[in-house]
């Protein structure tokens, strides 16, 4: 036998806990004395106890053993009850009410049988008061644990009417749910938090996608097409529905407005890409990679330098070449949507906070 504890307890409102569950710290899913006979120990909350005293407020008596078998019961005991207990945890804690640890029973991760002897349960306002002003306690507690098999709680003795009440209370409770109707109860929740994840994520698609949702195909496109959402997300459909070909055709137009306007379909390696993409056929170097491009349009003197406003028109000093010169790539995507989007946005921040007038004429191209 090992006595982890033995001396005083403070208690509040008659009621004091043993704790091993790890993540539900302090939580009751349920009254802990559901489906009991008896109204002392709670025990019906796996991993956790519910101890009443019958001191309201103030310090009583507790002493708290473990066994390596049951203990013989005492007489000098008044009500003697038993409950089965598992540990949910490798820590066993006894917990006052709102107060930290007050003793550890280091109990193994295993089937417990649980005996709390109370005596001098029936505690009057005078003796309590008593207890109040520094007296010694009134009431006094058991709690001893040993290795059992579960079995059903057992009042062992019932002498105080204190534990009469609490006894006749527990047998009106309703039972705890059943493993089953945990099960269901705990799928429901999952599932019910999976809507709550899809829905939250579509409202955030809308949001990200200017109030709706596009096509697949739009979604497996990718590239730039965000600019054009916050540019004009009804053009994104337009295309989206004009087809491969009428794409394919938007997107070579695009691109070649957008060299335009920088003045780069006069420099002669771009007009050569201009060509290669109009005959369908794999850009020319240095359009064979982007970096390469981009050096030699900074380090070309034939290339004009000018500067266009941002198509939000908060600033005025874009580089228009540097704009224009990624349409040329992103009108040859093999895929025809993707291409059209992303030479439209390209083109747009070439035009600058002009980019509704070349919208205008993307959509006079897209009717029959």
């Amino acid at each position: 036998m090992r006595t982890v504890y033995s001396g005083e307890l403070p208690v509040s409102y008659m009621q004091f806990y043993v704790e091993s569950r790890p993540e539900a710290f302090g939580e009751q899913p349920w009254r802990p004395c559901a489906g009991q006979r008896n109204g002392l120990c709670g025990a019906s909350v796996p991993g956790y106890l519910f101890l009443t005293t019958g001191l309201h407020t103030g310090q009583v008596g507790l002493t708290v053993e473990v066994h390596d078998e049951a203990p013989p019961v005492a007489d000098l005991w008044e009500d003697i009850v038993e409950v089965s207990f598992r540990p949910a945890s490798p820590k066993t804690a006894v917990l006052p009410w709102g107060d930290g640890e007050l003793c550890a029973a280091e109990l193994a991760e295993t089937d417990h049988r649980v005996r709390y002897c109370a005596r001098g349960m029936d505690v009057e306002p005078d003796a309590e008061s008593a207890v109040l002003d520094g007296g010694p306690p009134v009431d006094h507690y058991l709690l001893q644990f040993w290795p059992a098999p579960p079995a059903p709680d057992q009042v062992v003795r019932e002498t105080s009417r204190t534990a009469g009440y609490w006894h006749a209370h527990a047998r009106g409770l309703p039972p705890p749910p059943t493993p089953g109707e945990l099960a269901e109860a705990a799928r429901r929740e999952r599932e019910a938090k999976e809507r709550e994840a899809a829905e939250a994520r579509e409202r955030a698609e809308r949001l990200r996608w200017g109030g709706r949702i596009p096509s697949e195909r739009v979604l497996a496109a990718g590239g730039n097409v965000m600019m054009l959402v916050r540019l004009d997300r009804d053009l994104i459909d337009e295309v989206d529905a004009a087809g491969p070909r009428a794409q394919r055709d938007l997107a070579r137009w695009a691109a070649r407005r957008a060299l335009a306007a920088a003045g780069l379909d006069r420099v002669g390696w771009v007009a050569a890409g201009l060509e290669g993409l109009d005959r369908g056929e794999a850009l020319p170097a240095p359009f064979d990679d982007m970096s390469r491009a981009f050096d030699r349009l900074l380090a070309d003197p034939a290339v004009p330098q000018t500067l266009v406003d941002s198509t939000d028109g908060r600033y005025d000093n874009v580089l228009q070449q540097a704009m224009a010169l990624p349409a040329l790539f992103g009108a040859a995507e093999p895929d025809p949507l993707r291409a059209a989007l992303d030479a439209l946005s390209h083109a747009a921040a070439t035009w600058g906070s002009a980019y509704p007038s070349l919208f205008a004429e993307a959509r006079a191209r897209l009717r029959p």
